[in-house]
C-alpha cells in the first residue's frame, strides 16, 4: 500500500513540529534492531494519524504491541504534543531498497548501507514517510568495532561496547525523511578541513570514503575527487546567498545503490562503479565531475528545500542535473561537459518525450496519486529534459535567472516549495513574463523541431511547434569554417537571416534548446562531407546527436550512419566526441539491427575503435579499448591482448565477456581469481551468462529467474543473457521474459521492478517477426495483467520503443 496524495495532504494538515531520535544496531548479520522516539505537535489533539514501518518484526510502541499490519503503526488519540517510542527489528535487503547488505568478495567484509528514497525510509526507520513533514535526526549506530560509521549528522564522539562501538552523531537540521541515510564497513577515508568562513572555526570537515578493498583507487584518484569537491563547493557557497546547511560533507561510493547517487544531506552516496579498477575513460571522467556537482546543489535544491509532493520533484532534480554540468564545466574545469550532456544525457530526454508516458516537467499533483505512481514518473523528463530547459530558460533570462533561485532558496530554506513559489521568485527578479514561459516549458509535453529552409539562398529558421526559444545560430563556408554566430529568438514568426544568404546554417549551434533540428539540403550535404572539420566539438556533437537522431526516424538507414561515422568518426581527437557517439553506434545496432546485419555493422564499428587505439593518442585509447573490446570478432587478437601487461581491468573483463560470448569460455575463472572486487564478481556472471550454449542459457535465466540476485548481480547477469549476436539461441526466453520477468517483480519492491522491465528486457538484434510478436504479447500482458505500477511504466515505454524500432 502506498502513501496516497489525499493522505499526504490530511497528515501534514495535521502533524507539526517533529524531532526524531533514532537508534541502529547493525551487529547481527541475521537483522538489524531499530529504536526511535519521535516527538511531534499535533493541531487537532484527540485525532489520531499513523506512521510507517515496514516489513518490520518484534514491533513495540511505547513498550507495548504495536497496532501494527506490516506497514503502518497506527496512532490514537494524539495530543497536543506527543512523544512515541518504537522498537522493531527489520531484514537486510541485496536490491538496493533500505537497509542493503554486501560481501565483499575479495576480502569476505560486510557492509551496510541504509539506502532511503520515495517510500523507503520507512523500511529503515519509523516515520513519517513524505516530504512536506521535515525532522531533526539525531543518530547512534552500533555496529562492529573495526567499522567505520558514516550519517547523516556530524560525528559527535564514539563509545566502545562489548558487542561493538557505538557512533554519536549530533542532530541534523530540518530534513525530509526520504533523506535519512547510515552506511557501515569497514570504509578506506581521505579527509581534509575545507575553508568555509561561517563554520565554526572558520572549516568544515570533508571526506571520500570506499571499500576496504578499492583503496589502491581511492588513493589513485584522492587529489582529483578532492579538488572537484571543493572547487565545486567554494562555487556554490559564492553564488547562494544560503549558507551551506549542514556540518560537513562527506562521500562515500557504496555498493548495492540503484541510483548513480544520492544526496543525504552532509553525507553523500555515490554507487561504487564510479571509482573505476581501470583508467577512467573522458566520459567517466566527465560524469563524476557532474554527478560530484550535482549531489552537491542537492544540498540547496533538495535538501535545504525541498518539494511539497512529488509532482514539483523537478525543482530538486531539473535544478541538480543542470547545476552538475554547469558547475562542472566553469568550477571544476571541466569545460567539455556541455558537449558530454549533448550526446550523453540530452538523448535520453528526447527519448522519454517521444513515449506515451510523457508527462509535465511540473506535473499536476493530482496525477500523481500515490508514490508508486510517483516513482514510475521518476525518468528522464524530470532530469533530462528539466536540465535542458533550465539552460534555455538561464540563457532567456540572462543574470535574473540567479537572482530569482537565490530569492527562492532564501525564502523557502528549510522548507517546502511549489512551482508557484519558485515563479514568485522568479517573477521579483525579472521584466520577463515568467510564467508564460513556464506555461510553454514546464506545462506542456513534446518537444519542437527548428527547420532551416530558403527563401532563395536566404536561410529562414521555421519552428515547428508551440516554445519561444533563444538559442545560437552559426554559418559556415562550404568547407565549414566558421564565419559568424548569432544569437536569435524563434517563436511563431519564421526567422530569416539574411546576413547568412548562401552559407551554410547550423542553428542551436551551442545546444541552449531542447528541440530536434532539420537542416536544408545545402547545409546537411556540407556536414556529411566536413563535420569532422568543425572547430567545435560542441556544434559536432550537436549535428552528431542529429543525425543519430535521424536514424531513429527511420530517416536514414544504419549503413549511411556508419559510413558518416567511418568518414568522421575515425579522424575526431576530442575523446568525449569519439567515445559518445561510439557509444551510440554500438546501442544503435541493439536497438535497430536484425541478425544478418549485426555482424557486419559490429565489424565497422570495431574499425573505428581499431583506428582510434592505433593512432596512438593516449586520450583517446580507454574509450576505444572498450569499443574495440565489446565489438570484436578477432579471438586471437583478442587473446593476445590478454596478455599484454599494461591492460587496465575494465578492459580485460571487455575481453574476457567477448571471448566468452563468441564460445571461448576459458577465460572466465582465471579472471576472476585474478579480480576478486565486486565488479570483478559482476563482470564474471555476465561473461557467464554470455556463453552461446543452450546449457549457459538456461543456467543463466535460472538465476535470472530465481530471485537470489541482487539489484546488480540481477543487471549483470542480463547484459551477458541478451548477447549481440546470439537471437537464435535466446529467442526462447523472449516471451517467457514477459511471464517469469512479470511474477519476479511482483515478489519484489519499486527498484528490482524497474530493473526487470529495463536491464531484463530483450533488446538485442531480433528478426522482425520476433520483434513484432513480442510487441503483440507484451501490449496483451499489460492490458490483462495486474502489473505492478513501476513495471507497468516501464514495459509500456519498452512498447513504444519498439513501435519505433519497428517502423
Amino acid at each position: 500500500m502506498s502513501l496516497t496524495l489525499h493522505e499526504a495532504r490530511e497528515r501534514a494538515a495535521l502533524i507539526t513540529d517533529v524531532e526524531t531520535v533514532v537508534h541502529l544496531d547493525l551487529t547481527s548479520t541475521a537483522d538489524f534492531a531499530v529504536e526511535a522516539t519521535l516527538t511531534f505537535g499535533c493541531t487537532e489533539p484527540g485525532a489520531s494519524s499513523f506512521l510507517e514501518l515496514a516489513g518490520a518484526s518484534d514491533v513495540t510502541l511505547d513498550g507495548e504491541p504495536a497496532p501494527y499490519d506490516g506497514r503502518r503503526i497506527a496512532l490514537h488519540d494524539l495530543a497536543a504534543r506527543n512523544e512515541v517510542r518504537v522498537t522493531a527489528r527489520l531484514p537486510y535487503v541485496t536490491d538496493g531498497d533500505s537497509m542493503t547488505v554486501t560481501i565483499d568478495p575479495a576480502d569476505g567484509e560486510r557492509y551496510v548501507c541504509g539506502f532511503t528514497a520515495m517510500d523507503i525510509a520507512q523500511k529503515v526507520i519509523p516515520c513519517f514517510d513524505q516530504p512536506d513533514l521535515k525532522t531533526t535526526f539525531t543518530v547512534s549506530v552500533t555496529a562492529p568495532s573495526h567499522w567505520t560509521v558514516l550519517a547523516n549528522g556530524v560525528l559527535a564522539g564514539r563509545e566502545p561496547g562489548e558487542q561493538g562501538d557505538t557512533w554519536l552523531f549530533a542532530p541534523t537540521p530540518r530534513v525530509s525523511s526520504y533523506l535519512f541515510f547510515v552506511a557501515g564497513g569497514p570504509w578506506v577515508s581521505v579527509t581534509w578541513d575545507e575553508p568555509y568562513a561561517p563554520a565554526p572555526g572558520g572549516t568544515l570537515p570533508f571526506g571520500w570514503h570506499a571499500r576496504a578493498s578499492q583503496e589502491r583507487e581511492l588513493r589513485r584518484d584522492a587529489d582529483e575527487l578532492r579538488r572537484i569537491t571543493s572547487t565545486c563547493f567554494q562555487h556554490y557557497t559564492s553564488v547562494f546567498d544560503e549558507p551551506y546547511a549542514f556540518g560537513d560533507y562527506q562521500q562515500v561510493f557504496t555498493p548495492g545503490l540503484n541510483w548513480g547517487a544520492m544526496e543525504f544531506p552532509g553525507c553523500v552516496a555515490f554507487r561504487d562503479q564510479l571509482l573505476t579498477q581501470g583508467t577512467p575513460t573522458a566520459l567517466d571522467r566527465q560524469y563524476t565531475a557532474s554527478v560530484i556537482a550535482h549531489e552537491m546543489a542537492h544540498m540547496w535544491f533538495g535538501d535545504l528545500v525541498t518539494m511539497r509532493w512529488w509532482e514539483d520533484t523537478w525543482l530538486n532534480e531539473s535544478f541538480a542535473d543542470f547545476m552538475g554540468y554547469d558547475v562542472a564545466g566553469t568550477a571544476a574545469g571541466y569545460t567539455d561537459s556541455w558537449t558530454d550532456a549533448a550526446l550523453t544525457r540530452k538523448p535520453t530526454g528526447y527519448a522519454a518525450d517521444r513515449r506515451r508516458s510523457t508527462h509535465l516537467i511540473a506535473e499536476d499533483p493530482e496525477k500523481l496519486v500515490d508514490v508508486d505512481t510517483a516513482f514510475a514518473n521518476f525518468d528522464m523528463i524530470t532530469y533530462a529534459k528539466g536540465n535542458a530547459v533550465l539552460r534555455q530558460l538561464g540563457v532567456w533570462l540572462g543574470e535574473d535567472f540567479l537572482a530569482g533561485v537565490n530569492r527562492h532558496l532564501s525564502a523557502h530554506a528549510f522548507g517546502n516549495a511549489t512551482l508557484a513559489d519558485f515563479l514568485d521568485a522568479l517573477d521579483s527578479s525579472t521584466d520577463r513574463d515568467v510564467r508564460a514561459w513556464a506555461d510553454a516549458w514546464l506545462r506542456t509535453t513534446g518537444f519542437d523541431t527548428i527547420h532551416v529552409t530558403r527563401d532563395g539562398d536566404v536561410p529562414v529558421l521555421v519552428r515547428e511547434g508551440s516554445r519561444p526559444h533563444r538559442l545560437s545560430v552559426a554559418a559556415y563556408d562550404d568547407s565549414m569554417r566558421l564565419l559568424e554566430a548569432v544569437l536569435v529568438d524563434l517563436a511563431d514568426e519564421p526567422v530569416r537571416l539574411k546576413g547568412f544568404a548562401g552559407r551554410v546554417v547550423v542553428p542551436n549551434a551551442g545546444d541552449e534548446t531542447f528541440a530536434s533540428l532539420r537542416l536544408d539540403d545545402h547545409s546537411w550535404t556540407a556536414v556529411e562531407a566536413g563535420l569532422s572539420d568543425l572547430e567545435s566539438p560542441l556544434t559536432r556533437a550537436v549535428l552528431w546527436w542529429t543525425a543519430i537522431d535521424r536514424v531513429q526516424a527511420r530517416e536514414l538507414d544504419l549503413d549511411r550512419i556508419l559510413d558518416l561515422a567511418d568518414t568522421h568518426l575515425r579522424p575526431e581527437r576530442h575523446p568525449v566526441v569519439l567515445e559518445a557517439v561510439l557509444g551510440f553506434l554500438q546501442a544503435l545496432v541493439r536497438r535497430y539491427a536484425t541478425p544478418e546485419q549485426v555482424g557486419g555493422l559490429l565489424e565497422r564499428v570495431s574499425g573505428i575503435a581499431r583506428a582510434a587505439l592505433d593512432s596512438g593518442d593516449p586520450a583517446l585509447a580507454p574509450g576505444a579499448s572498450r569499443a574495440l573490446a565489446a565489438t570484436s570478432h578477432d579471438r586471437d587478437a583478442l587473446v593476445a591482448w590478454l596478455g599484454e601487461h599494461d591492460v587496465d581491468q575494465e578492459v580485460r573483463w571487455a575481453v574476457v565477456h567477448r571471448l566468452a560470448a563468441l564460445g571461448d569460455d576459458s577465460h572466465v575463472a582465471a579472471e576472476q581469481e585474478r579480480d576478486r572486487s565486486v565488479s570483478g564478481h559482476h563482470a564474471a556472471l555476465a561473461a557467464r551468462a554470455a556463453v552461446p550454449t543452450p546449457e549457459a542459457k538456461a543456467e543463466a535465466w535460472s538465476l535470472l529467474m530465481g530471485g537470489t540476485l541482487s539489484n546488480h548481480e540481477f543487471t549483470a547477469v542480463a547484459s551477458g543473457f541478451w548477447d549481440w549476436e546470439q537471437a537464435a539461441l535466446v529467442e526462447p526466453y523472449v516471451e517467457r521474459h514477459l511471464t517469469e520477468g512479470l511474477a519476479l517483480a511482483r515478489e519484489s519492491g519499486q527498484a528490482m521492478s524497474r530493473i526487470v522491465g529495463r536491464a531484463g528486457f530483450p533488446w538485442l538484434p531480433l528478426p522482425d517477426a520476433v520483434r513484432r510478436s513480442l510487441r503483440a504479447r507484451l501490449a496483451e500482458v499489460l492490458e490483462t495483467e495486474d502489473v505492478p505500477t513501476v513495471l507497468a511504466r516501464t514495459w509500456n515505454d519498452a512498447l513504444d520503443d519498439l513501435d519505433r524500432v519497428i517502423g
